[in-house]
Formats: C-alpha cells, structure tokens, sequence
C-alpha cells in the first residue's frame, strides 16, 4: 500500500483529505507542522507528501527543501490559496512536483496524487533496472574502470541507429559486444545477422553480403538474399571490415548512405531498415592514409567508434576473467578446482594476453582439466602460456609492452602451423583467427 504524508496546521483539512485518500486504497499519516513532518520523514519514506505552502513556523518552500535533502525523488504537491500562485510557480522551480489551489478539488487531487506515485514507482523501478543492467554488464565484460567507460558509451548509444565501429584485438569479444548492442536496442525482436569478411572467399564476399538473382553468374541456380536483406529490420554485424575490397567497399558506401541494396543480376533494388555496427582488429586510418580503405566510407562507417581495450591494459578484469571462466570451466567438469594460487595470479597478471579474453578463457579451461588438486598453481599455467610468462612485461613496464605482444603473437602462430604440420586453415582454426589475418600475420612477422 502507498503511502501518503500530508502537512497542513488545518486540521479540518486532514481529516477531509486523509478520509477521501484512504478511500481510494491508500495509506494516510497527517502532521501539522514541519518539523514533524521531517522527522516522519526520514522513518517512514512515503510515497507523495502533501504539502501546504503557508504554515506557523516553518513554511512550505523551508520545509520542502529539508524534505528534498533527504530524498529529492519523493514528489511534493504543493497545496496553496489562489493569491499564492505566485510563490507555488516558484516552489516547482526549487522542485515541487505539481500544486494544487484552495479549496481542494478533491476529484483532481486523487488524480495528482496518482500520477505523482506513479512517476515515483517508474523512477524506482527504472533505478532497479539500472543497477541491475550495469551489474549485468559487468558480469559479461569486466569491473575495470575502462570497462566501466566503455559500458557508459553503449548504455548511451544502444538506442539508436548510429552506424557503430568497433575496434579491438583479436578475442577481445567485439562480437559479443555488437550482439549485447543489438539486444538492448529498438531492434532486438529483429535478427542479428553476423558475416565474417575474412572467412569468405573474395570472389563470394559480394554475393553474400548483396544477394544474387537467378542466373546471375555460374551455378546461381535460384535466387538468394543476401545478409544486408536477411537482416532487414535488425542487425548486420560485418565483421573484419579490413578485409573487404575496394570494389565491394564502393557499393557497400552506396548501401549505406540510400539503405538500398541490389542483388547481384538486378537492375531494382530493394529498400532495407537495418543498423549496420562494423569491427575490425586492424589500424582503418592507417589503411585510410595507404589508400587501402576509402575515407567517404570509413567515414560513414566510424558515426560512432567504440574501442575495447585490450586485456593487459584492464589488470583488473584478468583476475576477474580468470575466476570467471575457471569457475565456468569446473561446474562443466563437475570438478573441485576452485581458486588460483597467489604465485598463479601474479603469472596470469604478468602475462600479456595477446588473445584477449578468448584466450584466458582456454587456458583457464585447460588449466581445470590438467589441475593436480583444488588449487591451481603457477606450474599448471606455466605451459599453457605462449610465451614465458616470467618475461612478460609487469603493468608498470608499458613502454615495451607492445614489443612482448608481438613476440608472443609470431610464436603463437609459429606454434599453430608447427602443429597442424604448416596448414594454413588449420592453423588459423586453432588460433581462432581468420584465414586472411593469419596470411597477414605471418607476412608481418615473415614467418614462412
């Protein structure tokens, strides 16, 4: 039952109100003076306050105030005679939340009072929903004050329809990131279409993002949409934008700008209502300035950018991402491995992580597997680990920290192609990269 606080020296006026409120459900304590009224107050939060502007002693605008100290949500109704319209108008500007004249029209003071407990109860519940979304958020993608920023920028713009970037190293979750954005947005009850530029042959890239009519080019045997139509009305998450060619990148430009796509074959487009969000592992304005990506694009692509911050650069997500997938990884094994050991921390602290969050996630796994008791210990990480962690770069030691990055990247994939016997596709598989990126890679670190 809600409750309602009047405060009027009128003890006719009470009575006649507490009467009429307890009729329509509600819960009714009246005082006579400020005073009291604060002190009930602060014990006993009621719903709506009823206030009168004039009293003996303290006034309203006086008591208002001490009131809004306590809780500023709570909503005041002024109560007022007709000549003090004046000082009721300046009573809303310090916070009121309506006034009501004398005598009391009792039909519109149910009315006020209802939609005054009503806002109340959506700010609360909007403030519940609020710490409950922020904790979910990370739950998922970590405590860490950067986190905490980035977590801010998609609360922000989760609602609209900017075309988004997402920038970030390999299995630092730019997918689940695009996939969180889309479920919290206008469009969540519309597919979520995902298409992984690197992994498709160049020579089906445009088929597959535009479509094709039947006929259109050898062994298009009936006609398909492609993903931009498949996603109409949701969201089309294209990954490794890095990779796509110039040709189709001049079209994908036309797609965004006339949300209009034409299937391969097809002279009539189709309307589309989508959000385009693109995420790439690679340096776009450095592309840019090669001349490898066009700018017009780049531009229309990047409405807004998000960063994810690579794992070394957020101490305090390891720790976190560590318990949380060891924890993960042991109700699945239904095993008593529980904790990490203190010389277990400070190696997974050191290390550099230059597979992000993917990466903590299968050593943490593998850790659980091979564990010789309830605790893991440094050794049972040790060998999990692709570079030696006792050389890796301590949180202070930023200055060659990408130097140790890179090391432990060519030995990753040194590692990879040793032990799919120098498959290529295989190796990329294992890594959990794509095919292109790891051609990249291996040209970049001359690995042959």
């Amino acid at each position: 039952m809600q409750s309602i606080l009047i405060i009027d020296d009128d003890s006719r006026i009470r009575k006649n109100v507490s009467e009429i409120l307890t009729m329509k459900g509600f819960r009714v304590v009246g005082v006579s003076n400020g005073q009291d009224a604060i002190g009930l107050f602060g014990s006993d939060r009621p719903s709506a306050v009823l206030l009168d502007l004039n009293m003996a002693g303290m006034n309203g605008i006086e008591t208002m105030q001490h009131l809004r100290e306590i809780d500023p949500k709570v909503p005041v109704i002024i109560v007022t005679a007709y000549a003090d319209i004046p000082m009721a108008v300046n009573a809303i500007k310090q916070g009121a939340y309506d006034f009501l004249t004398k005598p009391l029209n009792f039909g519109h003071l149910v009315l006020t009072i209802n939609h005054a407990v009503e806002r109340l109860m959506l700010e609360r519940r909007y403030a519940e929903l609020d710490t409950t979304f922020n904790s979910a958020l990370e739950a998922a993608l970590g405590p860490s004050e950067a986190t905490r920023k980035l977590i801010d920028q998609v609360r922000r713009i989760a609602a609209s329809d900017f075309v988004l970037l997402i920038q970030g190293e390999t299995g630092s979750g730019k997918t689940y990131l695009a996939n969180l954005i889309h479920s919290i947005s206008r469009r969540s009850a519309k597919p979520f279409v995902k298409v992984s530029i690197g992994s498709l042959q160049e020579s089906v890239v445009e088929s597959e993002l535009f479509g094709y009519e039947k006929g259109a080019f050898t062994g298009a045997e009936k006609t398909k949409k492609g993903f931009f139509e498949i996603a109409d009305g949701g969201t089309l998450f294209i990954d490794d934008l890095d990779n796509i060619s110039s040709a189709v990148q001049g079209k994908l430009l036309s797609i965004v700008e006339d949300r209009k796509v034409f299937r391969v074959g097809s002279p009539v487009p189709s309307d589309i209502d989508i959000r385009i969000i693109c995420a790439t592992n690679a340096d776009i304005l450095k592309l840019v300035a090669e001349k490898k990506f066009r700018e017009d694009l780049f531009f229309r692509l990047s409405e807004i950018t998000l960063r994810i911050p690579p794992l070394r650069e957020r101490r305090d997500d390891i720790d976190f991402f560590a318990k949380k997938f060891l924890i993960e990884a042991c109700t699945e094994l239904n095993s008593s491995v529980c904790s990490l050991s203190d010389d277990a921390k400070d190696m997974l602290l050191r290390y550099p992580w230059p597979g992000n969050i993917r990466q903590i996630k299968n050593v943490m796994k593998q850790a659980a597997v091979h564990a010789g008791d309830d605790i893991i210990r440094a050794a049972d990480i040790e060998g999990l680990l692709i570079s030696d962690p006792e050389r890796a770069e301590s949180p202070d030691s930023a200055g060659n920290s990408g130097f140790a990055i890179k090391n432990a990247e060519k030995a990753a994939i040194e590692k990879a192609l040793e032990h799919t016997g120098g498959q290529k596709l295989k190796a990329a598989s294992l890594l959990q990269i794509d095919y292109k990126t790891l051609v990249r890679k291996m040209k970049e670190y001359s690995i042959d």
